[in-house]
């Protein structure tokens, strides 16, 4: 009998070429605190095939995105009403990636459950959990009964007739999201290596095949880093992207998708309240050589811009217009704050060149690192939980504090921070005394607004310097939380009166 010859390598177009087909782009709606910056995006209508794993490693958190085939239309997209909230009641128990139970052989597949979007494994609370694979990586269509290699001359000819004797590719597919911490570096590889086990298994051909197909694009530190270690472990193609470039290709990519950019929207309040204070005043007998009027910015008195609540739905959200395809990026000019373990600040103009002019070390990694020697919590979501159960004032010194009331000659309230922990020295005669007369969720909160203070003041100093009114900020610091939202929009607000907009993503932490 003739012996079986082993079906021909699968050609994958470049990751640059792949143009993505957002039309009706749909955020999955999760009800799950762990996923609430990480909810799948539903592309209904894309139909090529994707077998990159993109991967971002930093200093805290490693992140993963990758594309699976999924044809079936989502029972919760859209939501039932309305558009869907960025946030998730606060106070509710969240759970972070952890490690991996066990690990699996890359040989082995384990189940595929392509049409479902939850990316945790459904253990109990309080049990370990894991992010789960979702569905497979889509190589390329393969042919199932094709048993012989075509000959040199006549592989156009068989390749196009195999092509033509198949179904045409049926469009609908899911972005995935995942995440990880830095230092269990080897649950991610486990993942990874899950995930192209699995994705062999469904598209029945060897893993050696899959791995000769799969390619992961890596950026951020840990790409140098872990470079060796992802190539020999997870035996496929890795290629080195440049980190900021990236950041600025992921944003103008995932502006496109509905009500994935959004920003308080106190400003549209105002306009309301307040119809007589913008109105432009124009006149009928203007002529050709008046010079044209500048454009109207709104101004904002600082006094009547309360700090915007960190329990939405007290303050709505504007969602930003979803751009047209051909439109060019629509939020560019702008400044994009990322907040990872550090900030880099970069300005992109509007023809998407970038250049990074700013940046701090008081980041994430100092947030995540000072309340792991303040307080309790075991992860940084315990600690945002934290937060939102705190009261700063009972650390914080406030302009109150020193004033009696507010310092109206210069426009600050008696609630204003005066200075972040100010009031730790006044309590106690010794260190020990001192810990005792403070909570773990008022520390919480003290230090989240200080970072995320800072943070707001670095990013507007920048947007003035250079002319820009939209501030991105991004970052998996951020986490979607509502309080540190409304902490950073106040900052731009009342330091530019107003007049700069910060502009927010579901997907922050993942550019």
């Amino acid at each position: 009998m003739p012996t079986k010859s082993p079906m021909p390598d699968i050609s994958i177009p470049q990751a640059r070429r792949i143009v993505v087909d957002t039309t009706g782009a749909q955020i999955v709606q999760e009800e799950s605190p762990a996923t609430r910056d990480s909810r799948g995006i539903y592309l209904p209508h894309y139909i090529e095939p994707v077998s990159h794993i993109a991967i971002d490693i930093g200093g805290s958190l490693a992140k993963v995105v990758y594309f699976t085939r999924s044809n079936l239309p989502i029972s919760t997209t859209p939501p039932a009403s309305g558009h869907s909230s960025p946030f998730l009641p606060p106070s509710q128990s969240v759970f972070a990636p952890s490690s991996l139970s066990g690990s699996r052989a890359p040989s082995e597949s384990p189940p595929l459950n392509p049409h479902s979007h939850t990316p945790f494994d459904p253990s109990p609370p309080g049990e370990h959990r894991r992010p789960t694979l979702n569905g497979a990586l889509t190589p390329g269509v393969l042919s199932e009964g094709y048993t012989a290699l075509p000959s040199p001359r006549k592989k156009s000819l068989n390749s196009k007739l195999r092509r033509s004797s198949l179904p045409p590719p049926l469009p609908g597919g899911l972005l995935n999201f995942a995440r990880f911490e830095t230092e269990n570096i080897d649950d991610l590889i486990t993942f990874l290596q899950d995930l192209i086990a699995s994705s062999a298994a469904a598209n029945r051909v060897p893993l050696e095949t899959m791995q000769k197909n799969v390619k992961v694009m890596a950026t951020g530190g840990g790409a140098h880093m872990y470079y060796d270690r992802l190539r020999s472990e997870l035996g496929v193609e890795v290629r080195r992207e440049e980190e900021m470039q990236c950041l600025i290709l992921g944003l103008g990519f995932v502006s496109r998708v509905p009500e994935e950019v959004f920003w308080f929207s106190e400003e549209l309040v105002y306009k309301v309240s307040h119809p007589a204070s913008h109105n432009q005043s124009s006149s009928s007998k203007n002529v050709a050589s008046d010079p044209p009027k500048e454009p109207f910015r709104l101004t904002i008195p600082a006094s009547e811009l309360p700090r915007p609540s960190p329990t939405p739905p007290a303050y709505q959200v504007t969602f930003a217009p979803t751009p047209a395809g051909d439109e060019p990026a629509p939020h560019f000019p702008c400044l994009i704050v990322n907040i990872g373990s550090g900030v880099s600040i970069v300005k992109v103009d509007s023809d998407g060149s970038f250049e990074r002019v700013s940046g701090t070390s008081l980041g994430g990694g100092t947030l995540w690192g000072l309340l792991s020697l303040l307080t309790d919590a075991q992860n940084f979501d315990e600690m945002l939980l934290l937060s939102e159960q705190g009261d700063n004032s009972a650390v914080d010194m406030l302009v109150g504090d020193i004033y009696g009331s507010d310092y109206s000659k210069i426009g600050l309230k008696s609630s204003t921070i005066a200075s972040s922990f100010g009031k730790v020295f006044r309590k106690g005669a010794n260190s020990e005394e001192r810990k005792k007369n403070f909570k773990q969720e008022d520390i919480a909160k003290s230090l989240l607004y200080a970072i995320s203070n800072n943070i707001g003041h670095v990013a507007y100093m920048n947007a003035a310097k250079y002319g820009l009114d939209k501030v991105f900020f991004g970052g998996c610091f951020i986490r979607g939380h509502a309080a540190t939202i409304s902490t950073l929009s106040y900052a731009i607000r009342f330091w530019s009166k107003g007049t700069m907009r910060a502009c927010f993503l579901r997907h922050e932490g993942f550019l």
